[in-house]
């Protein structure tokens, strides 16, 4: 089972979180979300349990439980929700719209371009 990990503070590595849940059963993975750019956590992270009796006895152990100075939001992941039109990353620069334009930004129009 994936968990979901939120109101992490903010100086809980990977293996702080991966060690507050094995004292509930074998943990597969644990990971800190970070901000790509700066490397800050993001405050939340997902651990990666085998067991569903040892994730869920996990999860109603460590939900509004504090650690490390803040109350732990824990439940079980839910898959990411799909966006349409893939989020704005379609084509070309206008998020996908008139993908068959050369260019794809904006109102231009082939036939109006002067070169």
């Amino acid at each position: 089972m994936d968990i979901y990990v939120g109101n992490l503070s903010y100086q809980t590595d990977d293996q702080q979180l991966r060690e507050l849940f094995e004292q509930y059963g074998n943990v597969t993975s644990s990971r800190v979300i970070t901000d790509r750019f700066s490397g800050q956590s993001k405050g939340f992270g997902f651990v990666e349990m085998p067991d569903n009796a040892e994730a869920n006895a996990a999860i109603a152990a460590l939900n509004e439980q504090e650690f490390m100075g803040r109350n732990l939001r824990v439940n079980e992941s839910q898959p990411k929700p799909r966006r349409e039109n893939g989020g704005g990353h379609g084509g070309g620069f206008n998020g996908g719209r008139d993908r068959d334009r050369s260019f794809g930004g904006g109102n231009n129009r082939r036939d109006d371009r002067r070169w």
